[in-house]
């Protein structure tokens, strides 16, 4: 999942489209003033129609969007992207004329379209300037991916014509590139031989796909996992005349029927908008709690001026990734930095470590803390530092827990937790913190990935505010 398919390519065309459209209208404007001979009484202001157009520009992005404009069904058949792109280009253009009509009804000011004929001439010129745009940033995607740039990298594991036909029938402007296949040799071209692998799991291991298009009825289950655990993209070719291959979420490559199965709906433009939305929340977050991130900080080094009152601790986010997670110092320094189990054995209570971790990764007055820092991990004071890492990309603000690379081997589904970035707070944290099991976390965390949305964010962060001030779990 570290490459999604298209999505820099749709990311082109939102930018090129956006281009198009405020070129358009300038060039509507500016033909009607100074070529249509036909006289006019108004006086232009070239500059506030511009900046109009550019500031409604959202309103057409989002037409663009209803009519499947950035959807790869689309925009991969090319009379039904045209006829699609006139429709926008008329749907747009009256809207931008009825909320203009309304917003002079409302405040009156001069008219967004002076001359009502500029609105006709922007029809033509933006549908025209949508297409050609659009066969330019086709035509540059295509050239790089002749030079092999901006690949899939795929292996190709199953039986039957659909493995054959994968091999020898994928070109570069596919956007995959078959390194390696799985498959008895009576399926793959005596040329494929050299890259033929004996199982999945070798293949992956040698490789390290992007991508996995499974062709089998048998085994569907296990090698969606060693996908998931490889953070590849998995795909299932359904076997031919299946009544899979008929669902309006098939995908073709090279003819051959072929079903994204997603691990979470976090992907693509859903990810573009978590990240905005982490960005600017953070921002706000930091400047309205920069008081208390001031007062902390004082009275850590009042306690002890040698200690750092800001420490890193290792954590995973997705992808197998390891970043410094900040929170303010809780633990006496000399169990700082230290596991669980490190720390109990230093000050020779080993047996601590058990009894920890048999309640959630809590004992009732745990000796490692300060009396500070048991104020700070009981109002979660301690975890304000994390909005600089949700900054700078490494977490997100809502996501499953980041966790230690020693706490990998008691996770069967790491590859699935894995798959999206850590959170500062999430499902689990706002469902009971320590009072629920470890098993009982896992499932939450699952279940987030799995079925991710906007609102969902949205009710666990203001979950996460209510339960600080009820102090709700926290221990």
């Amino acid at each position: 999942m570290k490459k999604e398919p298209g999505f820099i390519y749709r990311v082109f065309l939102v930018v090129g489209d956006a281009l198009a459209i405020v070129a358009s209208f300038t060039f509507a404007y500016y033909f009607r003033i100074h070529f249509d001979p036909r006289p006019y009484v108004f006086e232009g202001d070239t500059m506030d129609f511009l900046f109009s157009n550019f500031v409604l520009l959202p309103i057409w992005l989002v037409i663009l969007s209803c009519l499947g404009l950035y959807r790869r069904t689309v925009i991969d058949r090319r009379a039904r992207e045209t006829g699609r792109l006139f429709l926008a280009s008329v749907l747009g253009t009256m809207s931008i004329i009825s909320y203009d009509f309304f917003a002079t009804a409302i405040s009156p000011h001069d008219s967004l379209f002076p001359v009502k004929i500029i609105a006709l001439y922007a029809i033509v010129v933006c549908f025209i300037a949508l297409v050609l745009e659009r066969a330019l940033i086709r035509g540059i995607f295509l050239l790089t991916r002749k030079h092999s740039k901006g690949l899939i990298r795929t292996v190709v594991a199953g039986d039957g014509e659909n493995v054959r036909q994968l091999l020898v029938g994928t070109p570069p402007d596919s956007g995959f590139k078959i390194c390696g296949v799985v498959a008895d040799s009576k399926y793959i071209p005596t040329e494929w031989n050299r890259r033929r692998y004996p199982s999945l799991s070798e293949a992956i291991k040698r490789l390290r796909p992007d991508a996995v298009i499974y062709a089998a009825e048998d085994g569907l289950e296990e090698a969606n996992k060693l996908a998931i655990d490889a953070h590849a993209l998995f795909y299932y070719s359904p076997p031919e005349n299946s009544v899979i291959a008929l669902s309006k979420d098939t995908e073709f490559i090279s003819a051959v029927p072929v079903i994204r199965v997603r691990v979470t709906p976090l992907t693509g433009a859903a990810r573009v908008f978590k990240r905005a939305v982490d960005i600017v929340s953070s921002l706000i977050l930091i400047i309205l709690t920069s008081p208390i991130l001031l007062v902390v900080y004082i009275i850590q080094k009042c306690i002890d001026f040698k200690a750092p009152a800001i420490y890193k601790d290792i954590r995973l986010t997705r992808f197998n990734k390891e970043f410094p997670l900040l929170k303010f110092r809780s633990i006496r320094q000399e169990y700082s930095g230290l596991t669980p189990e490190q720390a109990f054995e230093k000050m020779g209570k080993p047996e601590l470590a058990k009894k920890y971790r048999e309640h959630g990764d809590y004992i009732k007055n745990d000796p490692r803390y300060t009396k500070f820092g048991k104020f700070l991990r009981a109002s979660s004071i301690d975890e304000l530092p994390q909005l600089f890492n949700v900054l700078i990309g490494q977490i997100s603000l809502i996501g499953p827990r980041a966790l230690q690379p020693c706490e990998l081997k008691d996770y069967g589904d790491r590859g699935l937790l894995l798959s999206i970035k850590s959170g500062l707070t999430g499902l689990a944290q706002v469902s009971g913190r320590r009072d629920i099991s470890f098993n009982e976390r896992r499932a939450l965390d699952i279940y987030y990935i799995q079925n991710w949305t906007p609102m969902m964010d949205v009710s666990i962060f203001f979950r996460t505010v209510a339960g600080v001030f009820k102090r709700s779990g926290a221990k």
